[in-house]
């Protein structure tokens, strides 16, 4: 094989073929899974290929397919709640698996910042993407309808015109379960916080939370604070509610940034957690696990959630269209501790 100062030059599919005693075409239909190429051809160029060394240029194979060979990660949700000071959370979480997902398919992840107005997402070469909790006229999806790009919701979308296929994260059952533990640890009067925008988490919870006073006998307390504002706005949020109703024993706070702002206004007010109000919050990540107390959770199963949505996806890129529209993902697991652990602790 040629060298050059720089050392030995890679193998081409030239080196290929003269090896194999085929044309080039042949090798590129034999390599690529394409053309009408004898079985035996096939496997007698890829014995070659892989003994010479050769990986295919990649980028050309795209150019040729009119592919990227690349799906999106992005999501309205802003860094304040998706992810934090450390960067890692909810977001980082679903796109880690996700991008080992799409890595087997050979897909590659782009991991887009939090969608806003005046963001354009036009300029992103995908193929398709994944919208992460879609809000109501999310613009991300409204950018990728106006592309002409399929994309899947992980998450149920609010939006009644939303045509995405989407992974069902149960939002209802998740406020169920966590209402159930508060009751079972002695709750009569909780209150719900969730964000004041219209994703189906908050929209989910607020539907089961009615329920549950309804059947319980309880008076419904329903805050909202901005997901922009993270720990501080949940902070404040929480203050003003205690303000108003002295009488509350628990705090289920949807988003875990807003959790842990309220955990330290209810120690700011000379209340204790969890014997005088008792905090529990939806996802349970770094923030969950590191606050003061630590924070009574719900294990979502991302991870699953995360590759369930690639697949949904990349049936769509194939034009599957066998594949439903929902996949639900496994049930919802609580993970009590000590934020709500009163009675339990006690016994």
């Amino acid at each position: 094989m040629p060298t050059s100062g720089a050392g030995p030059r890679p193998p081409t599919i030239a080196d290929v073929a003269g090896a194999a005693g085929v044309s080039r075409t042949t090798v590129s239909h034999a390599l690529n899974g394409i053309g009408k190429v004898d079985p035996r051809t096939r496997e007698r160029i890829k014995q070659v290929a892989a003994e010479l060394g050769y990986r295919p240029n990649l980028r050309a194979q795209r150019l040729r397919r009119g592919q990227a060979k690349a799906i999106a990660l992005a999501s309205t949700m802003p860094v304040a709640v998706a992810a934090g000071p450390s960067r890692l959370g909810f977001y980082m979480e679903i796109a880690a698996a996700a991008a080992e997902s799409a890595l087997l398919h050979g897909y590659a992840l782009v991991l887009v910042p939090p969608v806003r107005s005046g963001t354009d997402l036009h300029s992103v070469d995908v193929d398709g993407a994944i919208v992460v909790e879609p809000d109501a006229n999310d613009v991300a999806a409204a950018q990728l309808r106006e592309r002409g790009l399929p994309y899947v919701a992980l998450g149920r979308p609010v939006s009644p015109d939303e045509p995405a296929p989407y992974i069902d994260l149960r939002g209802e059952l998740v406020a169920e379960k966590l209402l159930a533990h508060l009751r079972e640890q002695g709750a009569r009067r909780p209150a719900l916080i969730i964000g004041s925008g219209q994703r189906h988490a908050a929209v989910d919870a607020r539907t089961a939370y009615e329920r549950v006073c309804a059947e319980y006998g309880w008076e419904p307390v329903v805050a909202t604070a901005p997901e922009t504002g993270g720990e501080q706005a949940g902070y404040d949020c929480c203050a003003e509610l205690l303000a108003r109703h002295p009488g509350t024993d628990a705090v289920c706070a949807l988003v875990d940034a807003f959790a842990v702002g309220a955990v330290r206004a209810i120690k700011d007010g000379g209340r204790a957690v969890p014997d005088d109000v008792m905090v529990v919050t939806r996802y349970d990540g770094l923030r969950a696990r590191t606050c003061e107390p630590p924070l009574t959770a719900v294990d979502l199963h991302l991870d699953r959630a995360a590759s369930d949505a690639v697949e949904l996806l990349l049936a769509r890129l194939r034009g599957d269209v066998t594949t439903g529209m929902v996949v639900t993902s496994p049930e919802p697991r609580v993970i009590p501790r000590a934020s709500s652990l009163r009675v339990t602790a006690r016994a």
